[in-house]
């Protein structure tokens, strides 16, 4: 609306306006971050958080909202926040964004309340009598900031550094200004929780025991495994109001403690924890402000992560200024130009969510604590340990994309995660939250994972340590390998049925793990990645080893599965090949048959070849990606249709360029941009999963992708944007491509540093180096372009070097 106006305004105002006007658009070009919409991703499964938070921020502010109607479960959504929802009940200081499961973190939250405290909030599991309604219309939410005036009639104001936050509430003069501070109410529980109230300094601190990730899904792992520390500084005085454990409320009181408990079920059962509330006088002082320092190793650290990053004295406008800057310094390293400015915020928007984890774990000293709960600091080349690793996720893109844009980064989330195992065993976990091995998903992401920060340019850590850490636990089963703890969801081993791995050289029905089929080509690629890192150590005999493992996946690959063709199945230890349909998700996970049999990324031609040829996948490609009536299939078309919401389809339409019919896949990836996301609060179908959901939406714009992982060479799909420039250390990418736009996916010209080229991809060398990329684009494909068989990207089959 407000942009109508302003167009008509300027067509009748002087060239003198105009000019105004050329100035305020130059000025937003030069922040990124206004192009932002943290909203997105808000419902539709997105589970991404609004509030303030910095890139790789260790803390972050956003709000906690009441459960929707019908919720099983005390939160709105993992991440804390539900569009759909009404009420708040809490502005948590950690987060994470995009998770499934019922969420994570989301940790002490703070409540202000307009009413006098007269039960235990522990009573309220409904969250009703202590959090206030609220109206998208009161509130905004930009990198950095969050605000919401809330029904109870206080304003606040959230903002962060890297492991701080500050906030502002603003209440009315004339009603009780009391604020909850909910020590123990993480997201899915506590097990322990202490507060402390100290009027005379103006400070409420204490700590929270957590953890349990998905641990409702297995009984033997509702496991507590960190516990966070916290010291909020007030700048107005106060009176205590007092605590409360479980039902019990002890007015005046300073002191209280008391986890939720997990239950019966994996989550906090109702009428358990702790906390405190303390009281303002808003007649005199209605503007209440707070800085909290945090910290997972004592709250000597917090306080003093406080002391270094939000001293004493800091205004919140000083705080929410430099944290827009921080995102505008590092949302600039990707520039681009044209486009609608939906899409442009759709971009950025998915830039940021790709740059919110892993996360700053360390103190400003460099102390964290580790995997074996003691503490260690970092030291050598490593600049800060990180947290919150989505393995199975990530490794498939948003890993690459960090470490592209920043490789000292992506080599120390390398040396964190090698640090991590040297901490727990020598064990990779999959998916690690703070100091907990959650082993939550399949397959072991860790070793395409560092090869691929290797590959990308982040070579600053112990590769050689890295690499015989990881060879061991491809080798040499575990008492954990071959333990069904935890499973099928949570398997508490790296390789879940290693043995049977190494002796069958696929993985079973039955064996430790979830879902055989996807089990052996999560295996694959972990041996791909391990070849990958056995090259850059120069261990021949090794390499060649695994690139032979890497093609284990044809002893699932049953070429009469069905009559129209072979897939990769489920097979029995004895060989024999149970009854098999393509849309059956058994033995798969989160996808079907159908959607897994392409995830075979690095050997494309070999997958090819298992199918019959290259004619005959590509007419199964266009299946994969077209209903019977030739509409796209692109997602919720069904289990025998691609899902490019989720991670196991996101490779495929990539595979077209391999095939020598390129167009295909610039045409499957735009429409996959145009239908799956956008500048509204449903814009990401599905879980974002930590930003790797949204890394694909940013490299698929750039117009190209990481398609082997493991490896830099980058796939060529079409750029949505005139014009891209990314900045990064090594060399600058320029991308020009006359005539994008959303509807001009086809690629017919292109020139790489000045040079004609029909190759479909780029080499490792361009993406380390740099240089300009030069597209010319059509609304109407080229079949010419990039289908000669010397064009096709490389595909690494066991013989490959």
């Amino acid at each position: 609306m407000k942009q109508r106006h302003l167009a008509r305004a300027v067509r009748r105002f002087t060239w003198g306006a105009w000019s105004v006007l050329a100035l305020a658009g130059a000025a937003r070009a030069a922040e990124p971050a206004a192009h932002v919409n943290p909203f997105i991703g808000t419902t539709n499964g997105g589970n991404v958080f609004p509030g303030a938070v910095l890139p790789f921020g260790m803390a972050s502010f956003s709000p906690e909202l009441t459960p929707l109607p019908g919720r099983r479960f005390p939160i709105a959504a993992p991440g804390g926040y539900e569009w759909r929802s009404i009420g708040i009940k809490g502005f948590s200081l950690t987060h994470l964004s995009g998770t499934g499961c019922t969420g994570a973190s989301g940790d002490v939250p703070l409540m202000p309340l307009t009413t006098e405290v007269s039960t235990s909030p522990a009573l309220d599991y409904a969250f009703t009598a202590y959090s206030s309604l609220f109206s998208h219309a009161n509130e905004e939410a930009s990198p950095g900031y969050y605000a919401v005036k809330l029904g109870n009639g206080v304003k606040a104001e959230l903002s962060a550094t890297l492991r701080t936050v500050a906030g502002r509430f603003t209440y009315p003069p004339d009603r009780p200004a009391q604020l909850l501070v909910r020590t123990s109410d993480s997201e899915i529980g506590s097990s322990d929780a202490q507060v402390k109230i100290d009027a005379e300094h103006r400070t409420v601190s204490g700590q929270v025991t957590s953890g349990n990730f998905c641990g409702y899904l297995a009984p033997d792992r509702h496991e507590s495994y960190y516990t966070l520390y916290f010291v909020a500084e007030f700048d107005q005085p106060f009176t205590v109001g007092g605590t409360w454990t479980d039902g019990e409320l002890k007015p005046g009181a300073t002191e209280g403690r008391g986890g939720t408990t997990y239950g019966d079920r994996g989550h906090p059962p109702g009428g358990k924890g702790s906390g405190a509330w303390i009281a303002f006088d808003a007649s005199k002082t209605p503007v209440v402000g707070v800085r909290v320092g945090i910290s997972y190793v004592s709250e000597e650290n917090a306080r003093a992560n406080l002391k270094a990053e939000n001293p004493a004295g800091t205004s919140f406008d000083t705080v929410r200024q430099a944290a827009r800057q921080a995102w505008n310094d590092r949302l600039g390293q990707v520039r681009i130009t044209g486009g609608t400015e939906d899409e442009r915020t759709v971009f950025y928007t998915a830039l940021y969510h790709s740059l919110l984890h892993p996360n700053v774990y360390s103190d400003v000293d460099g102390r964290y604590r580790g995997f074996d709960q003691q503490i260690h600091k970092v030291s050598g080349q490593q600049k800060a340990q990180y947290a919150n690793f989505s393995g199975w996720d990530v490794y498939r893109s948003q890993v690459q994309l960090v470490t592209w844009l920043d490789p000292r980064i992506g080599a120390d989330i390398a040396q964190s995660l090698l640090n991590q195992a040297n901490q727990n065993g020598g064990i990779w976990d999959r998916w690690t939250h703070n100091t907990g091995a959650t082993s939550v998903m399949n397959g072991d992401p860790s070793p395409p994972t560092v090869a691929a920060i290797a590959a990308f340019g982040g070579t600053g850590f112990d590769l050689k340590g890295a690499y015989a850490s990881l060879l061991q636990a491809a080798t040499v089963p575990t008492a954990k390998d071959l333990s069904k703890k935890g499973c099928p969801v949570l398997c508490v081993g790296q390789r879940p049925g290693l043995d049977q791995w190494l002796k069958l050289h696929y993985m079973p029905v039955d064996a430790p793990g979830w879902g055989m089929a996807s089990d052996t080509l999560e295996l694959v690629a972990a041996d791909f990645g391990v070849a990958e890192l056995a090259r850059r150590a120069g261990d021949t005999r090794n390499f060649r080893r695994f690139r032979e493992r890497a093609g284990w996946w044809r002893n699932l690959f049953n070429p009469k599965a069905t009559p129209e063709g072979g897939y990769i199945q489920p097979r029995n230890a004895d060989g024999t090949w149970p009854a098999f349909k393509p849309e059956q998700d058994d033995g798969f996970v989160e996808g079907s048959g159908a959607q897994y049999v392409w995830m075979v990324p690095f050997d494309a031609q070999g997958l090819f070849d298992a199918m019959g040829g290259t004619d005959k996948a590509v007419a199964r490609l266009d299946r994969f990606f077209r209903k019977e009536d030739g509409s796209w299939a692109v997602t919720k078309a069904g289990p025998l249709h691609a899902e490019l919401d989720n991670e196991p389809s996101i490779a495929a339409p990539w595979l077209y360029a391999f095939a020598g019919q390129p167009w295909k896949t610039q045409a499957v990836v735009r429409e996959a941009l145009r239908q799956i996301w956008s500048n509204k609060p449903e814009g990401i179908s599905g879980n974002d999963d930590l930003g790797q959901m949204s890394s694909w939406y940013v490299w698929s714009a750039l117009g190209m992708y990481p398609v082997i992982p493991g490896r830099a060479e980058l796939v060529l799909g079409s750029p949505l944007f005139p014009e891209a420039v990314v900045t990064r250390p090594g060399g600058t990418l320029t991308i020009r491509a006359a005539g994008a736009a959303m509807d001009s996916p086809y690629v017919t010209a292109l020139k790489v540093n000045g040079k004609t080229s029909t190759r479909p991809w780029l080499p490792e060398s361009f993406a380390l180096q740099g240089g300009t990329l030069d597209f010319t684009l059509s609304k109407t494909p080229d079949e010419r372009w990039g289908s000669a068989r010397g064009d096709a990207p490389p595909s690494f089959g066991p013989k490959s070097r």
